[in-house]
């Protein structure tokens, strides 16, 4: 037995002969990884896509969604920012279609994918917002056209500063930054509807709808309702509105030329109380 194993046992011993079988081992150890990470990219990944064109504010259903195989990196590829489940397990999940709301600053094309920043909860519809407007602050609405929203361009959720121009005693023109940080909550038309809804008979824009402090809405007010003074909204970029910048009055001078103009009603009280404040004393 001894006799028969000596060619093999110098068969290993020869130097040329482990490295080639090392090499050999090699190459297939790289050629199972390789095969292995070549079928997990191409692994079929289940992927929504929108059946038909969706346009603004309108509402995704079942039968508007369909399901294509794609490859699993492209998924991954796409991150977190692509909605991959059709249906809603929890209403208040952000990673779902069915139900949703396309968002009023887009539209879905045909055979798109899905993504976080295209749809909303029916939550978030302007409408719905009013009920939930902070304590202490109140509705306030501006006069805009097409040409003021800059062709249409500010959306609900949007956060807009306020400017105002005027002219002095003088004669000279005032123009500056009044209030800054403004979140729209609506854009209507002349007849009260929501501008980016999904209805074929809605106008051009007509008003801007947002939330103030009673302070801000009693000097906003009193500027709409004077002669020779505009208020001009002027939006921002997609980080200004997702910021938690606070509203505030940008510019005495101009909070004052206002107040100027008006008469100061004695104990003016700028406070509301609520509900919740009342329970509290």
């Amino acid at each position: 037995m001894g006799n028969l194993l000596t060619p093999f046992k110098k068969f290993l011993s020869n130097k040329n002969t482990v490295t080639i079988i090392g090499v050999l081992l090699g190459v297939v150890v790289l050629y199972l990884g390789y095969t292995w990470r070549v079928n997990q990219s191409l692994q079929p990944t289940n992927l929504p896509y929108a059946k038909r064109t969706l346009k603004a504010g309108e509402l995704i259903t079942e039968d508007a969604v369909g399901l294509t195989e794609v490859p699993g990196d492209l998924v991954k590829s796409m991150g977190t920012s692509v909605i991959t489940t059709v249906n809603c397990a929890n209403e208040d999940s952000d990673s779902c279609i069915v139900g949703r709301l396309v968002s009023y600053d887009s539209k879905i094309s045909e055979f798109s994918f899905f993504f976080k920043a295209n749809v909303m909860k029916k939550s978030d519809k302007p409408d719905s917002i009013f009920s939930n407007i902070p304590d202490g602050e109140t509705i306030f609405w501006l006069p805009v056209d097409n040409n003021s929203t800059y062709g249409n361009s500010i959306f609900p959720g949007n956060k807009i500063d306020l400017y105002m121009t005027a002219t002095d005693d003088d004669d000279l023109l005032i123009f500056g930054r009044l209030i800054s940080s403004i979140k729209v909550l609506a854009v209507k038309d002349d007849e009260g509807n929501n501008v980016f809804s999904d209805s074929s008979n809605v106008g051009q824009p007509s008003v801007l709808l947002f939330s103030v402090p009673e302070e801000y809405f009693l000097l906003l007010e009193k500027a709409k309702r004077l002669d020779g003074i505009e208020l001009v909204p002027v939006p921002r970029n997609a980080s200004y509105s997702s910021s938690a910048a606070a509203k505030k009055v940008e510019n005495d001078y101009l909070r004052e030329f206002i107040l100027a103009k008006t008469v100061a009603i004695p104990n003016e009280n700028t406070d509301i109380v609520t509900e919740n404040s009342d329970k509290d004393k």
